[in-house]
C-alpha cells in the first residue's frame, strides 16, 4: 500500500475513533433539544446525574436558508416556512472546503496529430496524489420577515486562484407590504431575484458546488453538467406538495448591453410534486425546461467556474489544471442557442433511495450548419443506514448523440461510479469512490477515440 494510501486510512480512523469517544451527538436537532431539557431536569434533581449529550449541529440562524452541513442533504428548493421567529436583521456566515486525493489511470488509442513536433494526442502522464483544495464562503442575512439576501463566493477554485462572487440575490417569501390580500397570496409564493444558480432540473442539488460537496453522495458531477448563474428572477407557486416555477434571465452568466442583436432573454420553468407518503416513505417528481433561442455566449453546460474535480484525464502533455479545468466533462459548444428539457424521480424508502436524471437538449453555435441533439440519461441508487451516518450506492451516467461541433455524428460516453459515505460528524463527510469512464465512437484523430479512465478517488468534505 502506498504512503499516501495509509496516511488518508489512518487519519480516517483516527477522526472516526476521536468522534466515537468523544461524548458527542449526531442527533437532529428536533431530538438534542428534548435530550437537552430532559438532561437539565435530570442534573436539577440529582447532583450526580450523568454529563448530558452536546448536538454538533449548529442552530439554525435565519429562515429560508439550506443547511450547509448534513441536514442540507436530499434539500432540493429553497424552504418555505418560518423555521426562526423574526426578531430584527439576522446576518449568518457560513463556509464549506472540500479536498480530494486522486488515484486515476487513464489510456487512449488515438492516431497522432503532430503539430511543431508534438503529438497533440498523447496523454499526459498521470500519478497519485492530492488535487487543489477548495473552499466557498456563505453569506446570508434576515433583513425583513419573510425576506433574506444570500451571496456565496469561491474562495479558491481548480479554475481560479483568486476570490470570485459566485451569486447574490433576494428571497421574498412574504410580502413586505401589510396588505391581507398580499399576505394570502404570500403564503404560497416565493419571489428569487438577482443573479443566481437557475433552477433548472434537480440535479443541482445534488452536485458539487466548489467546496460545497456535502449533498453530493458521489465525487463527481455528471458528464453533462447542467449548472450556470444567469441574472434574471423567478416566481415559484408552493402548496399541497405541488410546485410551480417560472422564471426569466438575461441568458448569459453576465449582464451586458453590447451586440444585443446576438442575445435573447432565456425562460425556464418547473413543474413537479415532492411529499412525504407516510413515515418512510418520500416521492419527489419534477419537469424543466430551458430554453434560449439567441445568446452570445450561453453557458446552461459551461456555467461551472470551478472545475471537475477529476483532474488531467484525456488530457494531452500541454494540460494545464487551469486552461483544462473541465477533465472528463463533455462541453457540447451550445453557446448560441440552446433548448433542455430534464425529467427528475427522487424515491426515498426508510434508507433506500433512488434519484434519476433522464435530459435532452438540442443547441449549438454561431459557426455551425445545423443543430444538434444529445441525451443524458442518470440512474442513482443508495442505502443510508446507522441513522444515516454511513451510506453506499452506485451511479450509472451515460452521455449520447452529436456531441462534437461540426461532426454530426453521434458518440458516446459512458461512466459507472461506485462508493459510499461517512458522516463523521454533521459537518464532516468522507467520501470514497471508483470510478470507470469510456469513450466510444469518437474520431481516430480526437484524443478521446479509444480512451478510458478510471480509478478511485478520496474526498474529504467540511460544511457549516
Amino acid at each position: 500500500m502506498k504512503t499516501g494510501n495509509r496516511f488518508i486510512i489512518a487519519a480516517l480512523l483516527v477522526t472516526g475513533v476521536a468522534a466515537s469517544v468523544s461524548g458527542q451527538s449526531n442527533t437532529p436537532p428536533d431530538t438534542a433539544s428534548s435530550a437537552r431539557a430532559t438532561a437539565r431536569a435530570t442534573r436539577d434533581s440529582s447532583p450526580t446525574a450523568a454529563p448530558q449529550k452536546i448536538s454538533l449541529f449548529r442552530p439554525i440562524e435565519i429562515s429560508h436558508v439550506r443547511p450547509a452541513d448534513q441536514r442540507g442533504v436530499n434539500v432540493f428548493e429553497s424552504p418555505k416556512s418560518d423555521s426562526v421567529p423574526f426578531t430584527g436583521f439576522a446576518l449568518s456566515i457560513g463556509g464549506a472546503f472540500t479536498q480530494e486525493y486522486q488515484g486515476l489511470g487513464h489510456s487512449n488509442t488515438a492516431a497522432p496529430v503532430v503539430v511543431n513536433g508534438v503529438n497533440q494526442n498523447q496523454l499526459i502522464g498521470l500519478g497519485h496524489g492530492f488535487n487543489n483544495a477548495v473552499a466557498n464562503l456563505n453569506l446570508n442575512a434576515q433583513i425583513a420577515p419573510g425576506i433574506t439576501v444570500a451571496m456565496t463566493s469561491y474562495l479558491s477554485t481548480r479554475h481560479h486562484q483568486e476570490t470570485w462572487v459566485k451569486d447574490g440575490y433576494i428571497l421574498i417569501n412574504d410580502s413586505p407590504i401589510d396588505n391581507p390580500l398580499l399576505k394570502s397570496i404570500m403564503k404560497y409564493t416565493t419571489l428569487r431575484v438577482g443573479e443566481f444558480e437557475i433552477n433548472y432540473g434537480d440535479a443541482h442539488f445534488r452536485r458539487n458546488d466548489n467546496g460545497n460537496s456535502m449533498y453530493n453522495p458521489f465525487v463527481g458531477n455528471y458528464i453533462l453538467d447542467a449548472f450556470t448563474t444567469e441574472i434574471g428572477g423567478e416566481v415559484y407557486v408552493r402548496g399541497g406538495g405541488l410546485l410551480g416555477m417560472l422564471g426569466a434571465t438575461g441568458g448569459e452568466s453576465h449582464g451586458t448591453v453590447t451586440s444585443p442583436q446576438k442575445r435573447s432573454a432565456s425562460v425556464l420553468g418547473k413543474i413537479g410534486f415532492d411529499e412525504h407518503l407516510g413515515d418512510e416513505l418520500r416521492f419527489r417528481l419534477t419537469g424543466s425546461f430551458y430554453a434560449n433561442n439567441k445568446s452570445a455566449s450561453n453557458t446552461l453546460y459551461t456555467g461551472d467556474r470551478a472545475g471537475s474535480t477529476y483532474y488531467d484525464v484525456l488530457e494531452n502533455t500541454a494540460s494545464t489544471e487551469t486552461a483544462n479545468a473541465w477533465s472528463g466533462e463533455i462541453h457540447p459548444g451550445f453557446s448560441n442557442k440552446v433548448n433542455a428539457e430534464v425529467i427528475n424521480p427522487f424515491v426515498k424508502i426508510g434508507g433506500a433511495e433512488f434519484f434519476g436524471n433522464f435530459e435532452t437538449a438540442t443547441g449549438g453555435s454561431f459557426t455551425e450548419a445545423r443543430l444538434r441533439t444529445i441525451h443524458q440519461n442518470v440512474y442513482e441508487g443508495l442505502y443510508r443506514f446507522s441513522h444515516d451516518q454511513f451510506y453506499l450506492g452506485g451511479r450509472y451516467n451515460t452521455v449520447t448523440g452529436e456531441l462534437v461541433p461540426n461532426t454530426y455524428t453521434d458518440q458516446t460516453v459512458k461512466r459507472y461510479q461506485l462508493g459510499g459515505g461517512w458522516f463523521v460528524t454533521p459537518n464532516v463527510l468522507a467520501k470514497l469512490e471508483w470510478v470507470n469512464q469510456k469513450y466510444d465512437d469518437f474520431a481516430s484523430t480526437d484524443i478521446r477515440y479509444g480512451g478510458q479512465f478510471k480509478g478511485f478517488m478520496v474526498q474529504g468534505v467540511v460544511g457549516f
